[in-house]
């Protein structure tokens, strides 16, 4: 015969109860939430999706050799020049001279070498940021002297990624109308390339003084009482009607 619980045993499992229905209930109400973030799994704006970020790039010129002649032509020239002019607004390191050595080209490259070396001097590349290392000369391809020296880059992207499908999804991003990932991407790449300086997208750079000879003449005419516009004395040569005069 089974005793019968009495009042005491009853009160002392109320609490359990208690507990074991409010977990219950906790399970059951964390099994219907969805979480924000998992819905919406992506940033609206574009900027966020597809950020501009900076990274370590690099500028070279190839130098092609002949074995026949040396030194550099007209156009081979320029292109070194302006390498040199670049370097001094845009390079973080010194510059890497790659020379082949060991075949037919050797001598074409030293006197190569020496003209490069004068354009570098003329356009005021110090000698001690010039860093000149040989490599074995191919057999079956045209040799090059290359120049090379590392910067900074913006960059974004990459571009043409398609994680959602754009037809109709029961996404939240179908349902609400969210721009798709790989709108703006294009945007972000072509405004990355057109900056001129990097680090612009960083810190301002910094005010240059202003024009002093310039300001002296308006300050004079001001406290003289004259215009402080500008004037130009031939603004009008090469009209050839009076109409409107």
């Amino acid at each position: 015969m089974t005793a019968k619980p009495n009042a005491m045993d009853r009160r002392r499992s109320l609490p359990a109860l208690r507990l074991a229905a409010l977990g219950l209930l906790t399970i059951t109400l964390a099994g219907c939430y969805e979480s924000p973030q998992a819905e919406n799994h992506y940033p609206i704006d574009y900027r966020q999706r597809h950020p501009i970020t900076l990274q370590q790039g690099e500028r070279a010129v190839e130098v092609f050799l002949s074995r026949n002649r040396g030194g550099l032509t007209a156009a081979q020239r320029a292109d070194v020049l302006a390498f040199a002019q670049r370097w001094r607004h845009e390079a973080t390191g010194g510059i890497v001279i790659e020379v082949p050595w060991g075949g037919p080209t050797d001598r074409a490259a030293a006197d190569t070498m020496r003209e490069i070396h004068s354009i570098f001097a003329a356009s005021g590349v110090p000698q001690r940021a010039v860093y000149v290392r040989r490599y074995k000369a191919p057999r079956h391809t045209l040799a090059s002297i290359r120049i090379a020296y590392s910067k900074l880059i913006a960059e974004a992207g990459p571009c043409g990624q398609w994680p959602d499908d754009l037809g109709p999804t029961n996404g939240k991003h179908w349902r609400e109308n969210m721009p798709y990932w790989n709108l703006g991407c294009a945007t972000q790449r072509n405004l990355a390339a057109e900056i001129d300086n990097p680090a612009d997208l960083v810190q301002p750079r910094v005010e240059q003084p202003a024009y002093q000879a310039r300001r002296t003449v308006v300050l004079e005419n001001y406290r003289n009482g004259k215009s402080t516009a500008g004037t130009y004395t031939d603004y009008d040569k090469g009209k050839i009607s009076d109409l409107g005069k």
